[in-house]
């Protein structure tokens, strides 16, 4: 029937439902079979008034197989609450019943044995006289599993053991248990036992009764013992030290690494690059250089088997024989890693074939893992090659590596990408393309890895390069704003919020390496976006306290006042709950983070306007702040704020209706009464925290100067340049005046008085315009400096009256053209009053009209 239609109760159609519901009981009735039954149920009951270890011992008897591994995985407790009953009682019966125990029994006894063993709950001597003996007998079990985790059990009470007990318990069977005509798995045991037992006993001891037995299994006729056995070869060859190991255990190896099974030459290979440090020059150039040239020269051709572990170990390995390459060999080592770098990339398939697509799946996937191994490996080969070849020798294959279609690949470079950017030091704005690409990568897998150590890296971008001045930090990666804001904006469109978190937190480090003006324009807004927006709890945190970085470090009054503006009105005094919550999570960081004196002045009133606040779960959570936010007071600075906190309080104790909320109330006011106030001076018992704030204070303090002296420097850069601008004006208005003049002398006629009165009047307003600008330009305390000429160029001025016809103009001109040449002493010490009056003159005569001017002109 659909869901949206009615069901028809009508008899027609009733004799259908019950069939469709006689149906669905027939589909129950196997589930009902499977439940116990009263006879299981009573077999499976237990007295209630039995103790723990009749109870113990009654179910390991009698009980069935769950219950018998529930008390086995229970063995701890018992151990810890009755060692001496536990051991008399408990463990015969749990050695009896692992005789014929089932898999589940037995891989829950080789822990609980093993957990008995850490936490030392007996001695190590009656450990081994209780539980030795049982480890020992199901070491050899038929399932392998099983027998691994006794195998642990036992490597791990070798440890504890003392060497004598060692010795005949498990040395002396060792001898037996490791020949021939044994089982492969007791083989396979007792290779793992003599790779323990080597750091176990002496040097000597190894070599009279080890070294023997190891020298047999490395030559067994099943290569899985001839694997395991040279897979133990490292920590023989570490108890035996490097003598012995040069004679006895490297001629193993060679051996081993040309064994025809591919797994014995693959361990023989890892082992020898583990030893790499034990061997001398001579051994690695002689013996070991030859063997990893054949394996690199095999691993494409014949022997594809080894291609992952020898792209894994191969920085490892150039690295260990750097000193003994020759040129070309260092050159052969790099280009062979190029090629595995790349490797897989420019291969086609073009065959339909299932079984050839199957093949080309499982080599795709060894190819990523070759890719992967390239990458994991890019900074030891960066030692390989020296820091300063790397954009020649190796920047193409970091280019691919980050730019690989892979994730994984992508992932790890992502991850070792710090490392990178440190071993390049100052050559490390050449991978800065490469950061910005990862930033934005399409996988958040890769954003993950790559934003752990985001602070460091984007200091070394920073600092690192050639240019290190504040001003040219985003210059030189015009990029990184929008890839770090894309990544954010990626972060939070995702459901991986801890990825979004991480990304917040890491972004507290911008203050320290882009402008102040560029977090505020850029992420300032976006971060409290997100705490009024944002519905996961860590998130709004973790964008709470990078906010409240932002703000410590803005350089600029006027937008602190803003934000602060917008914390106070949009989340204080915001319409949700939520949101003002959110305030007194920013109020805590505002605490840690600025000076007492700034939480005072701008967040104390708003925090405590909360008491008044409709949600008992805001009035709660304020209430457990007012500790902290008391701890901000100073003594007598802060005595009104101290009022004020108390008033609060009162009417918290008289007015709150809410039980949990006047709990946490009265339990706060007992605080309160017995915390002590510090005063303004400092004080011993606060004084690691009195210096902390007054630092904090300090640097405050600092920015508000440093912004006043870039306002300053701003101001003064505008004048000089007005300055400057008006002094070219002025030449530039005194070289036409000078222009002019000469065609007037050269076309006047003597005694025509119309061209003369023109001139000096257009000379005379242009002279005194320039004077007037260069006097309003220059600052007040150089205005003598200005006064002095145009005294003196008044009193040629008025000489230069008195004259006749041309000569009056000559005179005039040579005044104006060089007014500080004609000062003397009489001019400089006019009254200030004339000056005045003369500067007041000269501006009437620009001022009025023409007419005027030509009248006095020619007076």
């Amino acid at each position: 029937v659909p869901c949206c239609s009615k069901m028809d109760f009508s008899p027609s159609n009733l004799f259908g439902y019950i069939e469709d519901l006689q149906e669905l009981t027939i589909i129950e009735r196997p589930v009902r079979r499977s439940l116990k039954t009263p006879e299981e149920i009573e077999r499976l009951t237990v007295d209630e008034e039995l103790g723990d270890i009749e109870r113990a011992v009654y179910l390991l008897s009698s009980g069935q197989d769950i219950q018998g591994t529930s008390v086995v995985a229970n063995l701890p407790v018992l151990m810890r609450q009755n060692p001496a009953e536990t051991l008399r009682r408990v463990v015969p019966k749990i050695r009896e019943v692992l005789h014929v125990a089932g898999v589940e029994m037995q891989l829950t006894a080789a822990v609980s044995f093993l957990t008995v063993l850490q936490e030392e709950s007996v001695s190590i001597h009656t450990y081994s006289h209780s539980f030795l003996h049982i480890i020992l007998q199901n070491l050899e079990h038929r399932d392998a599993g099983v027998s691994n985790a006794w195998l642990e059990t036992l490597l791990a009470v070798i440890e504890a053991l003392p060497k004598e007990t060692v010795r005949h318990e498990i040395l002396n069977p060792l001898v037996s248990k490791a020949q021939h005509s044994q089982t492969l798995q007791s083989r396979l045991v007792s290779c793992k036992i003599m790779g323990k037992l080597a750091n176990k006993f002496e040097a000597h001891t190894i070599k009279r009764e080890v070294l023997p037995l190891v020298k047999s299994l490395c030559q067994d006729v099943e290569y899985e013992v001839r694997t395991c056995m040279c897979r133990q070869l490292e920590h023989i060859a570490q108890g035996i030290g490097t003598e012995l190991t040069k004679t006895v255990v490297l001629p193993e190896l060679v051996e081993l690494a040309r064994d025809e099974g591919s797994s014995v030459r693959l361990a023989a290979f890892e082992t020898l690059v583990n030893l790499l440090d034990m061997f001398d020059a001579d051994d690695r150039s002689q013996t070991v250089l030859p063997l990893v040239k054949s394996f690199c020269e095999k691993s494409f051709k014949t022997d594809e088997s080894i291609l992952v572990s020898l792209s894994f170990h191969l920085g490892k390995l150039c690295n260990g024989l750097y000193g003994i390459f020759t040129p070309e060999q260092h050159l052969r080592f790099l280009e062979f890693y190029k090629k595995l770098s790349t490797l897989g990339l420019q291969q086609e398939n073009g065959h339909n074939d299932n079984q050839l697509q199957l093949q080309t799946l499982e080599q795709e996937k060894k190819y990523i893992s070759v890719r992967k191994n390239c990458a994991y490996n890019f900074p030891a080969m960066i030692v390989f090659v020296d820091p300063k070849n790397f954009q020649l020798e190796l920047y193409s294959i970091f280019f691919c590596l980050c730019h690989d279609p892979e994730v994984p690949v992508r992932y790890t470079m992502a991850i070792s990408f710090y490392e990178v950017a440190k071993l390049l030091n100052s050559g490390v704005y050449a991978i800065h393309k490469e950061l910005v690409t990862l930033l934005q990568d399409e996988s958040l897998e890769v954003l993950d890895a790559l934003v752990g150590h985001l602070p460091e890296i984007l200091e070394l971008m920073a600092n690192g390069g050639e240019n290190n001045g504040s001003e040219s930090k985003l210059l030189s990666i015009p990029d990184l704003i929008p890839a770090l804001t894309t990544a954010e904006q990626r972060a939070a469109a995702s459901l991986k919020w801890r990825i979004h978190e991480k990304l917040l937190q890491k972004y507290a480090c911008l203050p320290h390496i882009i402008s102040s003006d560029q977090i505020y324009y850029r992420f300032l807004h976006r971060t409290l976006t997100i705490i009024l927006t944002n519905n996961v709890l860590p998130v709004q945190k973790a964008a709470a306290r990078t906010l409240c970085v932002y703000l410590r470090y803005n350089r600029k009054q006027e937008q602190r006042h803003e934000v602060i503006q917008k914390l106070i009105e949009q989340l204080g005094q915001g319409k949700s709950y939520w949101n003002r919550l959110r305030f007194l999570d920013t109020c805590e960081f505002i605490m840690e983070l600025f000076s007492k004196s700034f939480f005072c002045k701008y967040f104390f009133l708003p925090l405590l306007e909360l008491t008044h606040d409709p949600v008992a779960n805001v009035r709660m959570k304020l209430c457990s702040l007012l500790p902290k936010v008391k701890s901000t007071l100073k003594i007598p600075t802060d005595k009104h704020l101290l009022q004020q906190l108390e008033l609060c309080i009162r009417k918290l104790l008289c007015q709150e209706k809410d039980k949990d909320v006047l709990t946490i109330v009265k339990k706060t006011v007992l605080e309160l009464d017995r915390m002590e106030m510090s005063v303004d001076a400092f004080q011993k018992r606060f004084y690691e925290n009195d210096l902390l704030d007054q630092e904090k204070e300090t640097q405050e303090h600092l920015l508000l100067e440093m912004e006043q002296l870039e306002k300053e420097k701003q101001q003064n850069e505008g004048r000089s340049t007005n300055i400057n601008d008006k002094i070219f004006e002025k030449k530039r208005r005194d070289s036409k005046t000078s222009s002019v003049l000469a065609k007037s002398i050269t076309l006047t006629v003597p005694g025509s008085s119309s061209g003369t009165s023109v001139g000096k009047e257009d000379k005379k307003s242009k002279l005194v315009r320039s004077q007037s600008f260069n006097t309003q330009a220059l600052h007040p305390k150089y205005s003598n400096i200005d006064k002095c000429p145009n005294k003196s160029s008044a009193a040629g001025y008025t000489s230069s009256v008195s004259g006749m016809g041309k000569s009056c103009m000559l005179s005039f001109s040579d005044d104006s053209f060089r007014p500080h040449s004609t000062g003397n002493s009489g001019n400089a010490a006019f009254p200030s009053s004339s000056s005045r009056g003369l500067f007041n003159s000269a501006d009437q005569k620009n001022n009025g009209n023409k007419d005027s001017q030509s009248r006095k002109m020619s007076m």
